[in-house]
C-alpha cells in the first residue's frame, strides 16, 4: 500500500440515514438527499455520486496524459460512467464501465492517452483488482 506523503485536499461529508438519508460536504458545496436505486424516491444513490466522482477524476487524468504528449484535451471530452451494485453468493460488489469519448483524437493516440489516464486516475487506482473495470473508446 502506498503511504500519500503530501494530502492535497480532503473532502469532508456527513451522512445519516445510509442510502435512505443525507449527506452534507463540510462547505455545504455539496447537500444531497439519497435514496436506494430504483426506488422512485427524491435523492441520488452511491453508485450515482462514485460514478461522478470517478468521470471527473478520469477526465482530469486524461488531462495530464494529453498535456504530456503536447495535446489538448477537445471542449466535448466525455466520460459517461456506470457503476452496477449487484451481488455474487449473497454478497455486495460493484462493478463498473467507463465509455470515453475524445472527438478529433486519433484512435491510437486516444486509446494511449486512456491507458496512461487509468494508470494515474486516483479513482482507477483505488479499483484496480477489486472490482471489473473495462474501459471503451467510443
Amino acid at each position: 500500500m502506498t503511504k500519500t506523503d503530501t494530502v492535497l485536499y480532503t473532502g469532508k461529508t456527513h451522512t445519516t440515514g445510509g442510502r435512505e438519508g443525507s449527506a452534507r460536504s463540510d462547505d455545504s458545496q455539496l447537500d444531497v438527499r439519497l435514496s436506494p436505486p430504483g426506488s422512485g424516491k427524491p435523492g441520488t444513490n452511491p453508485e450515482q455520486l462514485f460514478a461522478a466522482g470517478w468521470s471527473a477524476c478520469f477526465i482530469g487524468a486524461m488531462t495530464k496524459a494529453a498535456g504530456k504528449r503536447q495535446l489538448r484535451l477537445p471542449a466535448e471530452t466525455a466520460v459517461d460512467a456506470e457503476v452496477d451494485l449487484g451481488t455474487t453468493d449473497g454478497a455486495y460488489f460493484l462493478q463498473a464501465r467507463l465509455a470515453i469519448s475524445l472527438p478529433g483524437i486519433e484512435a491510437e493516440v486516444a486509446r494511449a492517452i486512456v491507458e496512461d489516464a487509468h494508470q494515474t486516475c486516483p479513482y482507477s487506482k483505488a479499483t484496480r483488482g477489486n472490482i471489473a473495470v473495462e474501459l471503451t473508446l467510443v
